[in-house]
């Protein structure tokens, strides 16, 4: 069933994070179906997404010098808000994307300045202040439709809101992550350091929702065991402030015998295309996460033919098997997720079969297969 009509794709930043990605990949495999799709993001003056994108998008003011998160939120709110109330009207429906997103969706809605409200549950936040609890909630009440990433949330929205929800999956494209020649690998192995070593990438940054301190303190015991291993770690960009954990977790590298820019490399925010490259150019995807919405990285990773150690959460057994696919240590044990990295590092037999048995899940997830799904739904929310 194909949907007749406009839709905007609401997301709260225009930086590379999930919600993000899934915005991007979602509105342009939507509109290579022949839909109607305007993406619409928070930005600064001049900004553009993190990569190029064929599909029309709307930056309004993204908030600066708020002091806490609480302020940064409900500014974010409202100026979504009034962006939309400036041309909500002229779409049939808006899929939002995050808590921000919805809220903002929702209030126009409500005052009559535009159409039914979706939205995607990726995962649910752990606020410590009552009002962003309070936010937050209402951001999965508020919308006339909901959707999950995975069964794992479906459950969890059932459960502790009484929301019901319909899943529909991420997707990737393997093209993004081509073979890379020789040369292109080793100078980026090169400016790590890492000529024989073994590179392990992080992509996400230091957050306690990735597993920052077990993966350094895993990485410390693989030191200690005399491998040669360096960790690269990619991305970090986030709406909310996790300085204080990352400057915590840092501090910890003296007493794991680890040295910052020698044994843990923190690279930042690249550019698509380097980020393709190293998924490419790196030995394992160390993605030992807490709690995510799907794991799109680790699916990422499998389509660039990069072994994966995740993590036992539920979300990753969806996709993922143990010693199939990928290794699933048990969640927030560094000895565990060492032993993993060990294992494929000791066993070229098995990350071989990783690698083959990963190839074999990418074509379930493709982002034509996820744009067809939403389509179908859009089509019946009307």
């Amino acid at each position: 069933m194909t949907f007749q009509g406009r839709l905007g794709i609401l997301t709260y930043s225009t930086k590379p994070r999930g919600g993000v990605v899934h915005s991007l990949e979602l509105a342009e495999a939507l509109q290579a179906r022949g839909v109607d799709v305007h993406l619409f993001a928070l930005g600064g003056p001049g900004d553009s997404f993190y990569r190029p994108t064929s599909v029309p998008f709307t930056l309004f003011p993204a908030i600066e010098g708020a002091t806490t998160l609480d302020e940064k939120v409900f500014a974010s709110v409202d100026s979504m808000a009034a962006g939309l109330a400036q041309t909500a009207a002229d779409f049939n429906l808006l899929h939002a994307q995050d808590c921000i997103s919805a809220r903002a969706a929702a209030r126009i809605r409500d005052a009559g300045l535009g159409p039914s409200v979706v939205r995607t549950v990726h995962h649910v936040d752990d606020f410590t202040t009552q009002a962003l609890i309070d936010c937050q909630r209402k951001a999965i009440l508020e919308p006339d439709h909901v959707l999950v990433v995975s069964r794992a949330w479906q459950e969890t929205l059932e459960r502790d809101y009484g929301v019901a929800s319909q899943i529909v999956h991420n997707g990737v494209r393997p093209d993004r992550f081509p073979p890379i020649s020789n040369d292109v690998r080793s100078k980026l192995r090169d400016s790590v350091g890492a000529k024989d070593r073994t590179v392990l990438l992080a992509v996400g940054g230091v957050e306690p929702r990735k597993g920052s301190r077990e993966l350094f303190e895993a990485v410390g015991l693989l030191k200690a065991q005399g491998r040669r291993v360096v960790l690269v770690i990619l991305g970090g960009h986030s709406f909310q402030d996790y300085e204080a954990y990352r400057l915590e977790t840092l501090g910890l590298l003296p007493g794991l015998d680890l040295t910052l820019g020698q044994d843990i490399l923190q690279l930042g925010t690249v550019d698509d295309l380097t980020l393709a490259r190293w998924f490419r150019a790196a030995d394992i995807l160390t993605y030992p996460s807490v709690k995510e919405g799907f794991g799109l990285v680790a699916l990422e990773a499998l389509a660039a033919d990069l072994p994966v150690v995740a993590s036992s959460i539920p979300v990753f057994g969806e996709f993922l098997t143990d010693h199939v696919n990928a290794l699933l240590p048990r969640v927030s044990d560094p000895a565990a997720i060492a032993h993993a990295i060990d294992e494929i590092i000791l066993d070229p037999a098995l990350r071989a079969s990783l690698v083959a048995a990963g190839r074999i899940v990418v074509p379930e997830f493709t982002w034509d297969a996820s744009a067809a799904r939403h389509e179908t739904l859009y089509a019946d929310f009307r």
